[in-house]
């Protein structure tokens, strides 16, 4: 169910860009004007991602999805009536299309939370590229309906079908039984869940290794999509379903991905696999920019979108096996912020290249510049971190008052006695422990190192408030309780590290 309403809404995503291009290659055909349409489209991820990731995390899931297709549907609607009354300027459909992107934006961190709840961990992988044929299908159905219907009827009924889909995409979600079950300690709030989500994957190397290399290959990427529709217009015989036939090329190759990627994981590890998924896309590019003919570039689209899904899947995977469920929809929207972004920026950049120059000029630096970037990344970058085991442990005793301060932070110290020939070693673990405690929403981390006892140190932990102190317990993965166990070796005599907790009144 969750799959189908997936398809239907990456469908009317589809339908809306193909549609919007389109008709702005009427109201205003410069390559800028066409290439901010797909600005527009996915500034709004980059813009709202967080609180959206936020919100997903915090709010129940089902109501927050259905909400999102409602939008969509109300969006769908005014366009429509615009196109109708002949009221739809440029500036005006870029206005609706970033509007019916925060529909994107808003849905698209919830539904990355909701699959690792349906599926188990080592079946992740087979269901996200199971999600990326529904994208991908819906790329093939979405620019074909969107085709026919602008040259048989108009564009109008694109947005109208728009509304049907994403309706009826509402009220399915609305049959999902799914139990939401709110947190003992009460919903977090919204600021604090930004705080916290963004604090996670700047701790985490993977996940910052994982945000470069998606940022540079939409950034390059997105050269093809943007100028495709100008491209397809200068083809011999270019039309409407040149662009659609494109795209649906595009699609089918990356459908194909998506069926073998089982067989491509096994054979290629991530770096080697997203550095030769982005050499492909750039010769894909490359003789989509130089094709004479569309049946030239038929073929290479159909490679541009295998190498896509691949680069696609592959970095998702990767940002989902780095996150635990407490803070998914959060750093998933972070790393959707990432691709968004890049995909904007990226779009504006080629749109405004190819002004200077040429679309076919702007597409091949666009190539070029991607397999240097990406060299680069691999070579500056090092993903140092293994994959850990990410589930929440509830082998730690909470504390407990009888009254908890209602407001102020809380400081809690924990003092360590070790041998002083070890402290190199020391200091090194306890930078893990700094990134462990951050990533679980410390608000400071310190270590002070008694100048008078040299085997002395105190690891100083603030927190936010007594209730995100008890949030972090929620949060402690059996990772953590191995680094616990790691810092616990170095305490020399009987008794275990003495900890503290202290209320600061003043500052």
């Amino acid at each position: 169910m969750l799959w189908f309403t997936w398809l239907a809404a990456n469908t009317t995503m589809w339908m809306n860009d193909v549609a919007s291009a389109w008709l702005m290659t009427s109201i205003a055909p410069s390559p800028l004007w066409v290439a901010l349409v797909q600005t527009a489209s996915t500034l709004p991820v980059f813009l709202l991602g967080l609180p959206s990731g936020a919100l997903a995390d915090t709010l129940d899931r089902r109501r927050y999805f259905m909400a999102t297709q409602f939008w969509v549907a109300g969006v769908a609607t005014v366009l429509c009536l615009v196109i109708l009354l002949d009221q739809l300027t440029a500036p005006l459909l870029l206005a609706l299309t970033f509007a019916n992107g925060v529909g994107l934006a808003m849905r698209w961190p919830v539904f990355s939370a909701i699959v690792p709840e349906v599926v188990t961990r080592p079946q992740l992988a087979q269901a996200l590229a199971l999600n990326g044929i529904a994208m991908n299908a819906s790329r093939i159905v979405g620019p074909l309906v969107a085709g026919a219907l602008i040259a048989s009827v108009g564009s109008a009924y694109v947005f109208v079908l728009n509304a049907v889909l994403s309706i009826v995409a509402g009220l399915t979600i609305m049959r999902w039984r799914r139990v939401h079950t709110e947190s003992p300690l009460g919903r977090e709030p919204l600021a604090s869940a930004m705080r916290v989500g963004v604090q996670y994957v700047r701790q985490s190397s993977r996940m910052r290794a994982v945000l470069l290399r998606i940022a540079l290959f939409f950034l390059h990427s997105t050269a093809l999509l943007a100028l495709l529709p100008l491209v397809a217009r200068s083809l011999p015989g270019g039309s409407a379903a040149t662009f659609t036939v494109l795209l649906a090329s595009m699609g089918v190759g990356a459908i194909i991905a998506a069926l073998l990627m089982p067989q491509i994981r096994a054979r290629l590890p991530l770096q080697p696999r997203v550095l030769l998924g982005t050499a492909v896309q750039s010769v894909g590019a490359l003789v989509v920019a130089f094709a004479p003919s569309v049946w030239f570039a038929v073929p290479a689209m159909v490679f541009a979108g295998a190498a896509w899904i691949t680069v696609a899947n592959s970095l998702t995977v990767a940002a989902q096996m780095s996150l635990p469920d407490w803070v998914r929809a959060r750093g998933m929207s972070i790393y959707q912020m990432a691709l968004m972004g890049s995909t904007a920026i990226g779009a504006a950049l080629w749109g405004q290249v190819a002004t200077w120059t040429s679309i076919h000029h702007a597409l091949a630096i666009s190539a070029v510049t991607s397999i240097v970037a990406m060299l680069m990344a691999q070579r500056i970058v090092i993903d140092r971190g293994t994959e850990e085991e990410l589930t929440p442990s509830r082998v730690l005793k909470v504390p407990e008052m009888q009254v908890p301060p209602q407001a102020g932070r809380v400081l809690v110290r924990v003092e360590y006695r070790i041998d002083p020939a070890r402290a190199a070693e020391f200091l090194a673990l306890m930078e893990e422990s700094r990134r462990s405690r951050l990533r679980q929403g410390a608000l400071g981390w310190q270590l002070l190192h008694d100048l008078y006892e040299p085997g002395r140190y105190v690891e100083q932990i603030t927190d936010a408030s007594w209730t995100e102190h008890l949030r972090r317990f929620d949060r402690i993965s059996a990772a953590d309780v191995a680094l616990r166990d790691k810092r616990l070796a170095f305490q020399i005599g009987e008794e275990p590290p003495r900890v503290t907790r202290y209320l600061i009144e003043q500052e």
